[in-house]
């Protein structure tokens, strides 16, 4: 990630080195040793890009985020969003993409994966009539979803279905051609 370069301007590396003679374009760039932030660093290339890991262990790449709401009973795509990467991305694209169904005259519920098992995020949910279906973190904490949730027959069966937006994405990255965009900035790549 060459386009990775300190916000201050200075170009110097942790070390307090100066940055290396320019010897074209393509100068080599070595990042061993270190921290690279999104309040230290910014890409020059796309400065809307978040650098975001996936999971522990895993390298941070330059970024957005894409969100996807779909409806269970045949799996097609009803609103879709594109954010900036950071840890809280995903339940707030949530909200803003359920709000528009909620509060109807049938109970709606919301299938997602335990990324989404933070309490606030359940209660706004309940607060809006929408009832969560949302898998169980229990990896050292407690789950936010209770037994008056996952007591119900629907609430297995949303748990196997919400598997299919998987479908989607790998479309979109597949045939769509959008594995990695050509585009740059949030507002083009939207």
């Amino acid at each position: 990630m060459k386009s990775v370069k300190p916000k201050d301007g200075s170009g110097e590396d942790s070390s307090g080195e100066p940055p290396a003679q320019d010897d074209g374009r393509n100068t080599e760039a070595d990042f061993h040793g270190q921290k690279r932030s999104n309040e230290m660093h910014a890409s020059t290339t796309d400065p809307d890009a978040r650098l975001y890991r996936k999971g522990q262990g895993k390298e941070a790449k330059l970024c957005f985020m894409g969100h996807g709401l779909m409806e269970n009973r045949h799996g097609l795509l009803v609103d879709a969003c594109l954010t900036l990467a950071d840890g809280h991305a995903e339940r707030v694209a949530a909200l803003h993409m359920i709000e528009p169904c909620a509060d109807p005259p049938r109970a709606i519920t919301l299938g997602a994966d335990k990324a989404y098992d933070a309490e606030d995020f359940i209660n706004e949910l309940r607060s809006m009539k929408v009832t969560p279906h949302v898998a169980q973190n229990t990896n050292g904490r407690r789950s936010a979803i209770d037994r008056r949730t996952t007591r119900h027959g629907g609430y297995a069966v949303s748990q196997r279905i919400r598997k299919r937006i998987e479908e989607a994405f790998g479309w979109i990255k597949t045939v769509a051609g959008q594995e990695k965009t050509k585009l740059r900035g949030h507002a083009r790549v939207r």
